[in-house]
Parts: C-alpha cells; structure tokens; sequence
C-alpha cells in the first residue's frame, strides 16, 4: 500500500499540469488554439491510431534512435577501449575528439545536408554522432579505472588477453559503460526527434510534428509531444530494468 501511494504521488503534477491546461483553452479562442483542449488531443490520438500513422511513425523514430545509438555507441566503446589500454591511440584520437566534442550533434546538420542529402543515411549519421560521444568518454573512464594490481593478477595467473577483459576489464568497465549507454540514449532520442524535425521527411514523430505544425494542427502536434515524453520515459525505465539486472553482481551500500 505505501508504495502504491508512493507511485501515485508521481501523478499529482501531470494531473495539476492537465487542469492548468484545460483551463487555459477554456477562456477564449485564442488560447484555445495556443493551449489544445484536451478533448481534441483525444479525437486525434484515436483518429491516428485507427488509421495506424501514429504506430508507423512512432515505430520509424524509435527504430532510428536505436540504430543510432547501436552505431554510435559500439564505434565509442571500441575506440574509447583502445585509447585507454593504448597511450598512442589517446594522444592521436584524444585533442581531435575533443574538440569535435563541442560541436552540437544537430551542428552538423548543414555539412551532413550537403554531404548526404535529407534522406536517411543524414539522419542515422546525425543520430550516431550524438551517441558516440557519451559512450566514448564513459567508455574510455571505465578501462582506465582497472587497477594495475588486478591486471597483474592477471599476468601472474597467465591469463590470456580475452580471458584478463573478460574477467577483469569488462566487469571494472561496465558500471562507466551502462551510465554512457543512458546518456547515449536520451542524446539519440533527442536527435532523433531533432533531426526528423528540421529536415521534416520522412517518417517519424518528428516530421508527423512538422508536418502538423506547418497545417496549423496543434492538436497532432501536442500529441507527438506527449508521446515523445512518454516514449522517452519508458526507453529509460527499460534501461534501468536491464542495467540492475546486469549489475546485480555488485556489492553496494
């Protein structure tokens, strides 16, 4: 019972945030155009579902968030792994990623524009840039945490190379990593909905809301909102789920 209550409590703000909300577009035309009333969203949410848009275009984003990630995120591991177990590889990587680093993934859209076009290689490659870097930097921290007395363990036990990352590297990276893969996945979320916005093709939330918008359809428009945030939430909770079940090996407290 208290930690059905404890759960609720999470709902006070989205339900004051709702009545907020509805009586704003309850004062006059104006405002219900800027504030949506909350029934239209209804009449929409159950119009896109029926006819599937809403399920393809989220499906389209989700997808592309995940190949991203995926791209971006493997390319980070294995190059943040090497330039922590070789000083050569940090000092030729090292100065140029960080400055690269600094650059907005959505920066790139101009370049990648004109390189790529809008079709959806430019998209998946703005995505990857976004995850890369998180996963890098957390990846590299992680390797280079292994304390040189466990490796040399390792060396007196004459472990082969696979079997000292396997049983020494991996689990002493792995916290740093996880923490990278959740900072990786909310930066290509973002860029996913970012990059569908401003190039506005395609399928995906991001160009259902472009298209919306250009229509004057505010409704369409806060329901992609909404979903964004929700579908941005649950990817969240689904992490967290797989990084506890993956770190259960940890002592903690």
């Amino acid at each position: 019972m208290v930690a059905l209550v404890k759960r609720a409590r999470g709902l006070v703000l989205p339900l004051l945030l709702a009545a907020a909300w509805h009586w704003a577009s309850s004062i006059d035309a104006s405002m219900a155009y800027a504030f949506v009333p909350l029934d239209q969203v209804w009449e929409r949410l159950l119009q896109l579902l029926s006819t599937g848009e809403l399920a393809i275009n989220a499906g389209s984003s989700l997808g592309r968030a995940l190949t991203g990630l995926a791209l971006g995120g493997l390319s980070g591991i294995l190059l943040g792994s090497l330039m922590a177990g070789f000083p050569l590889v940090e000092r030729l990587f090292g100065p140029l990623l960080q400055a690269f680093r600094q650059v907005p993934p959505l920066g790139w859209l101009p370049l990648v524009g004109l390189w790529l076009g809008s079709g959806e290689e430019a998209k998946q490659l703005l995505v990857a840039v976004a995850a890369f870097h998180p996963l890098l930097l957390n990846s590299y921290e992680g390797f280079a945490q292994a304390e040189k007395k466990h490796l040399e363990v390792g060396r007196v036990l004459m472990l082969s190379r696979w079997r000292s990352f396997r049983f020494i590297l991996l689990p002493t990276a792995l916290p740093s990593i996880l923490t990278g893969v959740g900072q990786a996945l909310a930066f290509a979320w973002i860029s996913t909905i970012g990059v569908e916005l401003l190039f506005g093709t395609g399928a995906g939330l991001g160009s259902l809301m472009h298209t919306a918008q250009m229509a004057g359809d505010m409704g369409v428009v806060l329901l992609c909102v909404i979903s964004i945030g929700l579908m941005g939430y649950g990817l969240n909770l689904i992490l967290s789920l797989v990084r506890a079940r993956l770190l259960r090996w940890r002592v903690t407290g």
